[in-house]
């Protein structure tokens, strides 16, 4: 599969109706340069970077036209696009060295029975967590003396999944397949978008498409409430192609310092507690006067406190809700908690980057330890390798704002209210489906000096920041930034004028 079938397939699966004439004049709007392995990897990661980021920039050049705006022609290069999905990665400020981001625990570890089994710990209350289920100390040697001589690893896997923990076993792609979970995912499309409510108002809701400003999204408002990577991403896509997008984290709720800062570019920042009345209230006034509600609790999170889309439409009519998870809003798993690299583990990308890298960078031929019946003989490489980026992460943000884009197009046409719903899980799937590339460990990696092309600075309340610039070109209206990143609560929960 190409970056443009990829793109084709994306496209149409959102634009079911368009006449033929339609969708070659859309898709004959967007030029796209360069072919995988731009990373080394067996997957087709470029193909992912193109497609999710060249869609979403089609979609803004899409809704500026519909609202009166000029056409434009779209470009997205494979280059520029893997950089976007590694922006973290790149990412200093006032100069420095790249940011760590993992704890120590985090990683991979091997079990009793041979297995491995990927922790996640970046976050305290995970860290103890995990701690206190294999009753040990907290260095990573304590930790993998604990796995290996106390935990088989569907057991430890089962146990901190049953207590609320982020962890993945690796599962080679024929157990993930025989899975009740994999089953589910596999009966969902790539992305949904469903009219969840009629509305006749004029706020938005009834059929009509608002004037054109200098950019495609200019007088959308965005309440995103979403922290790390993928949310934030689809927040940041949204805010670059000129939507005011209000950031509202928990005062309690962790983050991490660098994410907060890459994912926070264009965005304000503010507090609400949604364990108290009265910032409920308030998100409940915001939600009143929103266009897009962008969320990343696990499914069912945000309802208990009166924030089901549903409810929303009921109350803002006209708005779209997307929602974000990991496995998932079917199936067993659809409330377990994840991280891209841990689906990337759950679903056997891990396995299947693992194995050619014990082969010396060349893609395994059938070879897959696990039986049918899902019984495992043994793991044919030493140590895991994941993906060479947070593809899942990225590419689900950037659905999520190309998604989000196609409903306020179809608003703007048909009215209603619409809901949004998307998963690293259901992404990953994407990607393996789209095949795979015999000698695609062995391309040579990107490093930061390679793209300087590729990154941008800003005075920031940060330092000045050096971080990867929006890929996707549009002729007339240019994706930027126009506010630096804030830290977390800068700002008033309240819309700007």
């Amino acid at each position: 599969m190409t970056p443009r079938d990829a793109l084709e397939h994306l496209w149409m699966l959102a634009h079911p109706h368009d006449s033929a004439e339609d969708l070659k004049a859309a898709l004959g709007s967007i030029d796209i340069a360069g072919d995988d392995p731009g990373l080394p990897s067996v997957f087709r990661v470029g193909t992912l970077a193109a497609a999710s980021i060249g869609g979403a920039g089609l979609a803004a050049a899409r809704f500026h036209r519909l609202r009166g705006g000029a056409e434009q022609r779209v470009g997205i290069d494979v280059r520029r696009a893997l950089a976007a999905f590694r922006s973290e990665r790149y990412l200093s400020v006032d100069g420095g060295a790249p940011f760590e981001l993992r704890h120590p625990v985090t990683g991979y570890f091997q079990t009793r029975d041979g297995r491995w089994i990927q922790l996640h710990a970046n976050f305290a209350h995970h860290l103890h967590g995990i701690l206190r289920v294999l009753g040990c100390g907290e260095s990573r040697d304590d930790v993998a003396r604990a796995i290996r001589t106390n935990w088989d690893g569907a057991a430890l896997d089962e146990a901190l999944a049953q207590a609320g923990l982020c962890a993945a076993l690796v599962r080679t792609p024929r157990e993930w397949a025989a899975h009740e979970q994999a089953r589910a995912v596999a009966g969902l499309p790539l992305f949904e978008i469903e009219r969840i409510g009629d509305a006749t108002d004029s706020g938005g809701g009834a059929a009509s498409a608002p004037k054109a400003g200098a950019r495609p999204l200019e007088g959308v408002r965005v309440l995103d409430l979403t922290r790390i990577i993928a949310g934030p991403v689809a927040g940041r896509a949204l805010a670059h192609h000129g939507a005011d997008v209000l950031l509202i984290n928990g005062p309690h709720l962790p983050n991490i310092a660098p994410l907060v800062i890459d994912n926070g570019r264009g965005k304000r920042s503010a507090t609400l507690d949604l364990r108290e009345a009265a910032d409920r209230a308030q998100l409940h006034a915001l939600v009143r006067d929103a266009d897009v509600f962008l969320q990343g609790y696990r499914p069912g999170a945000l309802a208990a406190h009166g924030f089901a889309p549903e409810a929303l439409a009921r109350e803002r009519p006209g708005i779209v809700c997307v929602s974000i998870c990991a496995y998932s809003h079917r199936g067993p798993w659809h409330e377990r908690r994840g991280f891209d690299s841990l689906v990337q583990s759950a679903s056997g990308i891990v396995w299947t980057e693992s194995v050619a890298a014990a082969q010396g960078g060349a893609m395994p031929v059938a070879h897959d330890d696990a039986q049918a019946g899902g019984s495992f003989i043994a793991m044919p490489f030493d140590a895991p390798r994941p993906l060479p980026c947070q593809a899942l992460d990225h590419a689900t943000g950037y659905l999520a704002a190309f998604g989000a884009m196609v409903a306020l197009a179809r608003r703007a046409q048909e009215g209603g209210s619409w809901h949004v719903r998307l998963s690293l899980a259901q992404t990953g799937r994407w990607l393996q489906t789209m095949g795979t590339l015999a000698e695609g460990q062995r391309a040579p990696d990107l490093r930061a000096q390679d793209l300087a092309d590729c990154l941008e600075e800003s005075a920031t309340p940060f330092g000045r920041v050096r971080a990867v610039a929006p890929a996707e070109r549009l002729e007339r209206t240019p994706a930027f930034y126009a506010r630096p990143s804030v830290p977390i609560g800068t700002d008033a929960p309240q819309w700007a004028g």
